[in-house]
């Protein structure tokens, strides 16, 4: 369970007892009818219901609603283990039951050779004893769940083999009275086979799941923990925030941390697909699970258990598969009316072919002659008992309820191992749709860590005709003696002093790169006395009794403070090279001002231009001056009019919005926190963050990687993934509607069908398998 939202909370069920799509629909709808549940998701894939509720529902009120339907929820302590047991309790129910289905098909020789050593009466009466127990008895389970869906007022798959094994079984008890085919161990067969499909296909929708497994098992199994000076090595779900860890060459970080003491590099790979090692050494952050390099690292717990990033991601993932895509709307509703169509279309052909035997006896003779198992020379009512088995076998939907979870199942999982997480199945249809992507420029397109490039007193900015280059030296910092007695070096050191002092109280990158310079300079920072701030704009705060007002302009400006024409120059110039310049004003007059640089990302250039080749149109929105926006763009190729400079927080959804109505569909990447609003209001939002600063919970697609590359990874991810839906559902129709009518007119045999249903499952599985072998 994981909490969502005040007052809401998430939880996930383990599910037994489905056959399919129709199983899963039941038991959603029937958590959905409980008043406080906003929303539930059923995967028949991944037998798991992701339940959206109040926090005042009891799990065991989730429990009763599945249970009331007649499906059972796994305690989540022994789920592993009840899912292994399950799939070996299949296996030898499918040997067992094709054990005594073998003495049938010697039987069945029998009967269609010369090879006479049995009377009819005896092989019909062998027939009837061996088939009996296949079908009651290891066909017990498939009963049961009929019964328990007609009990619910539905039908579904297990609905359609039981039918048709009893229909055929009863053929076996009719011969003693009417001069009909025994069909008793086509019926033995069918429910043989049908074990056997059901296993295999469980045990492939588990492989299909590895990707959870595969994160699972990255999680480290143990930890060295420095206690009252000793270092021992305990489980890692015995290690507390705050623990001193040990971490040894080629070792697992095991939880998410500050290293305290060391150098060496960490290979982040399984959390963000990039395969060059990242150097670490101390006050920086390390991700539990990957993998360090050849230095000892002391590091800090900081989160651990289920709050670490690696539990997160899994944690996304699982939501991830347990969630729909849009295009499923189609297939439930097929799924919902498909079984009853097949009853009524397995009806329609035992009519038929009792009523108008010759008519369809001349239909069928087109083909019949190239099938052995075809005979046309049978009475009516064995033909039109064949051709009705034959339809309810093989219009089961399974394929269709597996199409779409099965490809979510392997395409989240691959996107995960590329640093990519979907957050729903949506995301991944609506992302490949997008047209246009909306760019936040700062930690999006550039690095997002500003540093201070120029430091300007005001009586400095072009006095006397001096240029930039003569004022360079006001940044650098005193270097000896003779540079502290340089009075525009004070009167530089001391600017930077109250800009550095007022930005304490800001989380801005800007005013961090000032503290950061003050701090590198050895400048003695004042307290605080009051520090107000307005987003978008700048700060204002009392220090040692002054108002030091930094920001903009317009911020300046409207405290009165006046621009002189030289320092609009001087910020003209800075800004044309792509610096972000503040201002700062002391007690109303203008003091200076302080120029800062982004640097643009290595391969956010490369990444852009790659967007465009594939059609989309990149639009840059940043709060910062026109100039400077203008500038980055130039440099990473988005056109020059499709740049919104000075544009506030708050204002970006009008940005976005303002596409939207053009027509245009949007995806908006940011930092996931100041633009989360903007990423509300698109398409699709995409967070974009390095390691365990991604805002994963605050977008519908996170990029670990913390780079444009990952986006473009994410566009085809979600091109491919939907592509593979797309596939699956295609032939899971396909097969459908063109074995329905095969079956129809008598020309497939019921054995020959339930082998071919299971394929036709089969081979969705494998086909969204193929997506876990993916590379980009």
């Amino acid at each position: 369970m994981s909490s969502t939202a005040a007052g809401r909370e998430r939880t996930d069920l383990s599910l037994t007892g489905m056959s399919c799509a129709t199983c899963a629909n039941t038991i959603e709808e029937s958590l959905e009818d409980l008043e406080e549940v906003d929303e539930a998701a059923v995967n028949f894939a991944t037998e798991r219901a992701t339940v959206h509720h109040d926090e005042s529902l009891p799990d065991e009120q989730l429990v009763e609603a599945v249970e009331d339907v007649g499906y059972g929820v796994r305690e989540e302590s022994l789920e592993d283990d009840e899912e292994d047991a399950d799939l070996l309790a299949q296996r030898r129910l499918a040997i067992r039951a094709w054990i005594v289905t073998s003495p049938i098909l010697l039987l069945m020789v029998f009967m269609w050779t010369p090879i006479d050593p049995l009377t009819g009466f005896q092989i019909d009466v062998l027939l009837f004893v061996f088939a009996t127990p296949v079908v009651f008895y290891y066909g017990r389970n498939t009963h049961a769940s009929a019964l328990r869906a007609v009990t619910n007022g539905s039908f579904n798959m297990d609905s359609l083999i039981a039918l048709g094994t009893v229909v055929a079984w009863a053929t076996g008890v009719m011969v003693f009275v009417s001069p009909i085919e025994n069909y008793a161990g086509v019926g033995a067969m069918i429910m043989a086979s049908h074990l056997v499909g059901t296993y295999l296909e469980d045990r492939a929708k588990g492989r299909a799941s590895a990707a959870i497994e595969g994160l699972v098992s990255m999680q480290a199994e143990t930890a060295r923990v420095v206690r009252d000076g000793e270092e021992l090595e305990v489980p890692v779900e015995e290690v507390d925030v705050g623990d001193e860890l040990v971490v040894r060459p080629g070792e697992k970080v095991p939880v998410d941390g500050v290293v305290l003491e060391g150098r060496s590099t960490v290979d982040e790979s399984m959390v963000t697909g990039e395969s060059d090692p990242v150097s670490k050494t101390d006050g920086d952050e390390v991700i539990g699970s990957t993998v360090n390099g050849s230095g000892l690292l002391r590091v800090e717990a900081q989160k651990v258990g289920n709050d670490t990033f690696l539990s997160q991601v899994v944690d996304l993932v699982e939501e991830a598969q347990g969630t729909t895509v849009p295009i499923q709307a189609l297939t439930d509703r097929v799924t919902n009316v498909f079984v009853p169509i097949v009853l009524t279309l397995a009806t329609l052909s035992f009519l038929v072919w009792f009523v108008f035997p010759d008519a369809m006896r001349a239909v069928a003779s087109v083909a019949a002659p190239a099938l052995p198992w075809v005979d046309l020379a049978l009475d009516p009512l064995t033909l039109a008992i064949f051709a009705s088995v034959a339809v309810l076998v093989i219009a089961c939907p399974c394929a269709l309820g597996l199409a779409t979870p099965t490809a979510l199942m392997a395409g989240t999982g691959k996107a995960a191992e590329y640093g990519v997480l979907f957050r729903d199945g949506e995301a991944i249809q609506t992302l490949k749709d997008v047209d246009t992507v909306v760019l936040d420029k700062t930690g999006t397109i550039t690095e997002g860590d500003h540093s201070v490039t120029d430091v300007v007193p005001a009586h400095h900015a072009h006095a006397d005709g001096g240029s930039l280059e003569d004022q360079d030296r006001l940044e650098d910092g005193p270097g000896d003696a003779a540079d502290r007695a340089d009075p525009a070096v004070v009167e530089a050191r001391d600017l930077v002093r109250l800009a550095a002092s007022a930005e304490r109280g800001s989380e801005h990158p800007i005013g961090q790169a000032i503290v950061d310079h003050a701090e590198e300079e050895d400048i003695d920072l004042a307290d605080l006395e009051s520090f107000d701030s307005v987003p978008g704009k700048g700060i204002e705060a009392t220090i040692e009794g002054q108002t030091v007002a930094v920001g903009n302009a317009s911020f300046l400006a409207d405290r009165g403070i006046e621009i002189p024409e030289r320092t609009e120059k001087t910020v003209v110039d800075l800004e044309a090279e792509g610096k972000t310049t503040v201002l700062v004003g002391v007690d109303g007059d203008l003091a200076g001002l302080v120029a800062t640089a982004d640097t643009i990302k290595d391969d956010s250039g490369a990444a852009i231009r790659t967007l465009h080749d594939r059609g989309l149109e990149t639009w840059m929105i940043t709060g910062d001056n026109e100039r400077t926006a203008r500038a980055i763009a130039d440099q990473v190729d988005i056109d020059p009019e499709r740049v919104k400079a000075r544009v506030l927080p708050q204002d970006k959804i009008e940005a976005v919005r303002d596409l939207q109505e053009e027509g245009k569909h949007v995806a908006m990447v940011g930092d996931g926190i100041n633009d989360a609003p903007a990423l509300k209001q698109a398409n699709v939002g995409v967070a974009i963050g390095t390691g365990t600063d991604v805002a994963i919970q605050s977008s519908d697609v996170s990029l670990v990687r913390g780079s444009l590359a990952a986006l473009v990874d994410a566009y085809s991810l979600s091109e491919r993934i939907f592509s593979k839906i797309k596939q699956n559902l295609f032939w899971a129709f396909v097969y459908n509607a063109l074995a329905i009518p095969i079956a129809f007119v008598g020309l497939l045999h019921p054995v020959i069908a339930v082998v071919a249903m299971f394929v036709s499952s089969l081979s969705v599985i494998t086909n969204s398998a193929r997506l876990s072998r993916l590379e980009l």
